[in-house]
């Protein structure tokens, strides 16, 4: 673990909630236990979706709650670097203009299932001469062409062996929206290697899109950190924490007079370290260890979350 170099990376799309907390203890723990650095970086390229005010509120509330970083960093700020990046797999010939709307693509799966990941058939693959040629159609995004690499394979820290073929899962995936812009998958691939991670820890929604930010990797000639895929927080009906399982919001315990030290005991009950009791998370890293988690999902309701309040 020497030179380890984790990151926090909220988004300001929405306010900071209990699903992303217990993401964020495990990022964090796992590199102040092993005397290594922590970054954080706010992922803000996801412009329609921002909300204002949500970047600001998201550092406030991990402060709050005792995290600290050795580092910060904003996406918006570094469109150079994933420019550079296109350009290097522009040159390349391995990315290419494309048309194809979502719905386009839904319509090409042969036999979707809900749930399953949309693989783009190819459509616009040696369709267009250039951008502006796909532009004249409709706004193009850049995709990336995936080539016969075969099976993806990734030990990750937390969910163990991981196999996919990328060209029959996904082919070819998009980079970026615009003629030199970026979207989260450049992004990401381009802030990990350029800030030296060397563990990224987050849900385990983005697992099967890992093999393809590994190609990624090999295609720019950038290391590959190691992945920790943690699962997610989820409502009672198995569904991500959304607004419909309640208000699981960090701003609203603050505001409800739920200490720090309660949120983060709750959430270390149910990563198997502490029995729930209030405590600091520094405190944590005397009894953290990534074994202990539970491969489940972890569910949360409202009566639930109620409950804390009894630890005021």
């Amino acid at each position: 673990m020497s030179g380890y170099v984790g990151r926090l990376a909220p988004s300001p799309t929405g306010a900071l909630h209990i699903g992303n907390v217990r993401t964020f203890m495990v990022a964090w723990l796992r590199a102040r236990a092993c005397g290594g650095r922590i970054l954080l970086r706010m992922e803000d390229l996801d412009h329609p979706r921002d909300k204002p005010g949500a970047a600001a509120q998201a550092i406030d509330d991990l402060r709050w709650l005792g995290f600290d970083w050795d580092a910060e960093y904003v996406q918006s700020a570094r469109r150079p670097f994933y420019r550079a990046a296109l350009d290097r797999l522009k040159r390349a010939g391995l990315v290419y203009p494309c048309v194809c709307s979502r719905r386009d693509v839904e319509n090409a799966q042969s036999a979707p299932h809900a749930g399953e990941q949309l693989r783009y058939p190819g459509t616009c693959r040696g369709r267009f001469a250039s951008w502006e040629a796909a532009a004249a159609i409709r706004p193009p995004c850049w995709r990336f062409l995936v080539q016969d690499h075969g099976t993806v394979r990734l030990e990750d820290a937390f969910a163990g062996e991981y196999m996919q073929d990328v060209a029959e899962t996904l082919g070819d995936f998009p980079l970026a929206r615009d003629v030199d812009g970026a979207g989260y998958t450049l992004a990401v691939v381009v802030d990990d290697a350029e800030m030296g991670v060397t563990e990224v820890v987050r849900g385990d929604d983005l697992l099967p899109a890992t093999p393809g930010h590994i190609l990624l990797q090999r295609a720019l000639g950038l290391p590959t950190p190691v992945y920790c895929h943690l699962p997610l927080v989820v409502g009672p009906d198995g569904r991500r924490l959304a607004k419909r399982h309640g208000d699981t919001r960090i701003a609203s315990y603050r505001a409800a007079g739920i200490t720090a030290e309660t949120i983060i005991g709750r959430i270390a009950a149910s990563c198997g370290w502490g029995d729930g009791s209030p405590v600091r998370l520094a405190e944590l890293l005397g009894e953290f260890s990534l074994d202990a988690m539970p491969h489940g999902i972890w569910v949360v309701d409202e009566s639930s979350t109620e409950r804390w309040k009894d630890d005021r």
